[in-house]
């Protein structure tokens, strides 16, 4: 990874859960970083996930949506890691304007001002693997059918092709990875707005069970934050990832009562319950889900190198450390 160092990085959503811990890790390899967060309060960011390297990093409060910023930003850099988005899936049924101006817009928007300043500078687009929806096959691959079952799943398909379009007409360098379920020290966990593990921490922390819906048997697959920041790097370092989605996931494949179960014994006490899906939640819940994340591992050689269980334990030490900076505890 020695391409980074002295380099000049811009992340988007740079404050966020992956962004964060993505600019702790180029810090470390002598990499120039710039951060570039609105700090909305329903999405991921938050100041103190940089606590420990904030004169390290020049942070900039901007919506990635203005124009006039990102093009007095862009210029002279080398990396643009685009993490910036709106997660929740609920939120995007509720407000899809909002979700298709943040998902969708500013990633036309963002790329529009790379064409135009920095045409360039290589970009690693952060997608997701809900824009699969309901597989037909498991392990899902890159080549399963896209039949997204939500709005943010529309948007962020968008997004990722954009991202693909100016690479193929524009000679941009651009390429995307589809993240699954990621975890891990600093993402949202005041609620279910960035994933599901991040209230059952909190439920936990204070005492109360975690709640999970219908029958519990729902499979998935799941990575610690350091692995993802890994291939999100690997896929920054090399130009044979251009015009390309990788899909990220997990060899553990674990249904959610048994998560459950695993996260309430990590706790040293807790409990879950089984609790109806609530209308909204099961009109866009996906089922069983696991990626097939062959393609990045042969042409990337990556794999996640973090267990579940060791991950969760060292998620949920940290939060019961920080947790005053992440939810207000008087709710």
């Amino acid at each position: 990874m020695n391409q980074f160092v002295n380099k000049q990085v811009m992340i988007t959503g740079g404050l966020g859960f992956i962004g964060s811990n993505l600019a702790r890790t180029l810090v470390a390899q002598g990499s120039v970083v710039t951060l570039v967060d609105s700090l909305i309060p329903k999405y991921g960011g938050n100041l103190f996930n940089i606590d420990d390297i904030r004169d390290k990093v020049t942070v900039n409060i901007y919506d990635v949506r203005d124009q006039i910023a990102m093009a007095d930003l862009l210029p002279g850099k080398d990396y643009l890691f685009n993490l910036a988005g709106q997660t929740s899936h609920m939120d995007s049924m509720i407000d899809p304007q909002t979700d298709l101006a943040i998902n969708t817009m500013a990633q036309l928007s963002i790329l529009e001002v790379c064409r135009k300043v920095n045409p360039g500078i290589k970009i690693v687009f952060a997608s997701t693997r809900q824009l699969y929806g309901k597989p037909d096959y498991l392990p899902v691959d890159e080549k399963h059918p896209i039949r997204p079952v939500d709005v943010n799943g529309i948007n962020k398909l968008a997004g990722e092709w954009y991202h693909l379009l100016y690479n193929n007409v524009y000679g941009m360098r651009a390429c995307a990875l589809r993240l699954t379920n990621t975890y891990g020290p600093g993402m949202r966990v005041k609620d279910a707005r960035q994933t599901f593990l991040g209230i059952w921490i909190r439920r936990l922390i204070e005492g109360r069970p975690i709640q999970v819906f219908g029958d519990g048997l729902q499979l998935r697959d799941f990575n610690y934050v350091d692995d993802c920041i890994d291939a999100l790097l690997r896929a920054g370092a090399s130009d044979a990832t251009n015009g390309k989605v990788y899909n990220l996931g997990s060899t553990e494949v674990l249904d959610l009562k048994s998560l459950a179960e695993m996260m309430a014994d990590l706790n040293g006490d807790g409990a879950y319950e089984l609790v109806p899906f609530p209308a909204d939640y099961k009109a866009i819940d996906i089922g069983d889900y696991y990626s097939d994340f062959s393609l990045i591992m042969n042409e990337l050689g990556w794999q996640p190198k973090i267990g579940l269980r060791d991950g969760l334990q060292r998620t949920m030490a940290y939060y019961r450390a920080h947790y005053r900076h992440y939810w207000d505890t008087s709710t």
